[in-house]
């Protein structure tokens, strides 16, 4: 019996760390039926960033880089249809799997769905009900292009039968008749994997002097917060606060163009208040293993980035999510997490209220971290 292949389309690294559950599982199960392509866009586009990640997971490096690289949201979509089209028409994969709701998502939903072959969407059926935001307007958008869905929670099946979709997991799947299935999350998958595999190997605690709930953890990503003054300030304001009230270090894994964003505004005496702070640690991006071990060991997480929010649940830590609306409402409704957006007081309000706070529970929302074979089995049962 011939092998299916499949197309599994990435751009950014949390897509990148996504997909190793996929090709773990291929690996593990799989292998005999599933041959698994990597196409990498090069939506994020820092190559280091994006290659010591493919080293740290064990993932095969991309077949086809497509090298699109930074732009206007239309610009950089448009050059990755056109490249994906032409890898889809070379390679003629039995389907494509597509992860969440970025750019290199909606690229590769066109380009699939318009030449008929079949989109596996991971992530399906998440909803901030946000449109102002780009990446509600992708995952939208892609859902409706896919033959299987693949919800982590039981929200997003909700969310899609709202939305018209029936549910339907039985028979040959199809872009108008698409089967969807509550699969639990493969970043718990990954969690539980890496989780286990990082102790003991990362020298970053030692190095930063960084001890177990003693630090706080802290990332700033999206441009509603980058990119408007008075947002990023009201941020760093609450986090330099924190630390000057708490006195635990925090610690800041910035991306380069976040850095340059801080550096840039107008209060300098702020910023080099906030920069020279010696307890409050900035550090490049850090590699995957790193993260995890930061996340395992500090004391509360605070964040914009949607894949901390439920790996900060995963390891069961408090979280503030820098942002107005979350697509994992769940550990909002559960009382493990706090939505602040960018305004200064209800940050560190929630900082205060976390971190006095010792009786969180933890229910099994995402699964049984078993998710990345579920997924497996239904591509090649269901297309």
């Amino acid at each position: 019996m011939s092998r299916k292949k499949i197309i599994t389309i990435v751009g950014a690294r949390p897509q990148i760390i996504k997909a190793s559950a996929i090709s773990r599982a291929i690996g593990l199960y799989f292998k005999e039926e599933i041959e698994e392509i990597i196409v990498h866009t090069g939506q994020h586009y820092d190559q280091n960033m994006s290659q010591i990640f493919f080293e740290e997971l064990g993932i095969p490096k991309p077949s086809h880089n497509i090298n699109v690289g930074s732009g206007r949201h239309g610009q950089q979509t448009a050059k990755m249809i056109d490249g994906i089209e032409k890898i889809l028409i070379e390679e003629k994969p039995d389907s494509v799997i597509l992860y969440g709701d970025t750019n290199s998502t909606i690229a590769g939903a066109l380009a699939a769905a318009k030449i008929h072959i079949p989109v596996v969407h991971i992530e399906a059926g998440l909803r901030s009900f946000n449109k102002k935001m780009p990446e509600e307007i992708n995952r939208i958008a892609c859902d409706h292009m896919s033959s299987l869905l693949f919800s982590p929670t039981k929200q997003g099946i909700k969310n899609l039968q709202k939305e018209g979709f029936k549910l339907k997991q039985e028979g040959k799947a199809s872009m108008d008749e698409p089967n969807m299935y509550h699969c639990g999350d493969i970043m718990l998958d990954n969690s539980m994997y890496f989780g286990k595999k990082v102790n003991g190997e990362s020298q970053l605690l030692t190095s930063l002097k960084l001890e177990f709930n003693k630090y706080i953890l802290c990332t700033i990503h999206r441009d509603s917060n980058t990119d408007i003054d008075n947002n990023l300030i009201g941020i760093l304001e609450a986090l330099l606060s924190c630390q000057e009230e708490t006195h635990m270090k925090i610690v800041l894994p910035l991306h380069p163009r976040t850095k340059a964003k801080i550096e840039q505004l107008r209060d300098q005496n702020f910023v080099d208040r906030f920069i020279k702070n010696p307890n409050i640690i900035i550090l490049p991006p850090a590699g995957f293993n790193d993260i995890i071990v930061l996340e395992k060991n500090t004391k509360l997480i605070i964040t914009d980035s949607g894949g901390l929010q439920k790996e900060a649940y995963f390891f069961k830590k408090p979280c503030v999510i820098l942002r107005e609306q979350t697509e994992w409402v769940e550990i909002v409704e559960n009382g493990n997490a706090i939505l602040t957006g960018a305004d200064n007081s209800k940050i560190k309000n929630a900082i205060s209220i976390l971190l006095a706070k010792d009786d969180f529970t933890y229910p099994a929302l995402f699964g049984d971290g078993k998710a990345g074979k579920f997924i497996c089995s239904k591509i090649l049962s269901d297309l």
